[in-house]
């Protein structure tokens, strides 16, 4: 009975799931009563993440200013001037108090205001539960042409992760 405790928690531990640099996460729809696109509500599908550079902001509306000098900052980069650069804002709404109707509001504001990005409303919180992201919290996310993770924080982007995330922006663009 030991080992298979001791199996079970090796297992849990290491989490297949779990977005992890230098690999391509699960594939993940979200659709129907989990959420889905901002503008229509179709399904959004991870595989729709390829071809450009994407930088992915997966964030509890709470916290939707935690990682808004990242935000200001690589608007003025002009990443989208400069080369295949695309962006996806996913808002996990289970984390929040607010009424889900009001987000969605801003959120279709938001997708006329910026129509190149990508808004996404995640109503379960998937990602937290698929790719094992930061729940209640701001997490960015930067994947290469080919969908292969290339950045992960979770939390405040500090100066020195900015910059980071720049560089590898830059060099994949």
């Amino acid at each position: 009975m030991k080992k298979i405790v001791a199996a079970v928690a090796i297992l849990a531990s290491l989490n297949l799931w779990a977005i992890n640099v230098g690999e391509k996460p699960a594939e993940v729809t979200i659709s129907g009563e989990n959420g889905g696109m901002a503008k229509d509500g179709s399904p959004w599908n991870s595989k729709s993440i390829k071809d450009k550079v994407y930088v992915m902001f997966y964030v509890d509306p709470d916290e939707k200013d935690l990682n808004e000098a990242f935000s200001d900052a690589l608007k003025a980069k002009n990443y989208r001037e400069k080369g295949a650069y695309g962006s996806i804002a996913v808002v996990n709404l289970a984390a929040t108090w607010k009424p889900n109707v009001i987000i969605e509001s801003l959120l279709k504001s938001k997708q006329e205001e910026f129509p190149n990005t990508i808004y996404v409303k995640d109503k379960n919180s998937v990602l937290v539960k698929e790719w094992d992201l930061a729940d209640n919290n701001s997490d960015i996310i930067i994947f290469d042409k080919d969908g292969t993770v290339l950045f992960y924080k979770a939390g405040k982007m500090e100066d020195a992760d900015m910059q980071k995330a720049f560089t590898i922006i830059e060099e994949h663009l």
